[in-house]
């Protein structure tokens, strides 16, 4: 009996957990958007260029949000089948933007659910 009750336990406690995660926590980011490749290869804190950004947006590189404190945040989609969010940022790219949504964390990654993005000024 007292396995059962054990297992029970951690087994709601489990599904807590997993359902707290799964809601992501309304946050505001701000940062530079820019090219997720530069920003890991070249280790940038801001972008090169607007140019620069835009023409790695339209090859394909996903556009990302880098922190003054280093974290990036990758754009993604809320709905499925999942989109990818360059049009979205694409008016931003090589700006530094304030951006408010739902972020999402797993394995050291941020992800946010973009609800509001604006250019700082």
């Amino acid at each position: 009996m007292k396995r059962f009750v054990f297992a029970s336990i951690l087994a709601l406690a489990i599904a807590f957990v997993s359902r707290t995660d799964a809601a992501g926590t309304s946050k505001t980011v701000n940062g530079w958007v820019l090219d997720s490749a530069c920003a890991f290869t070249k280790g940038l804190t801001k972008p090169i260029s607007r140019d620069c950004a835009l023409a790695c947006a339209k090859a394909g590189s996903p556009l990302v949000v880098l922190q003054d404190d280093g974290n990036i945040y990758w754009p993604i989609s809320e709905t499925m089948p999942a989109e990818g969010q360059n049009k979205r940022l694409e008016p931003f790219a090589g700006k530094r933007v304030t951006v408010t949504g739902n972020v999402y964390n797993r394995g050291g990654s941020n992800a946010i659910v973009i609800e509001k993005i604006a250019e700082e000024k």
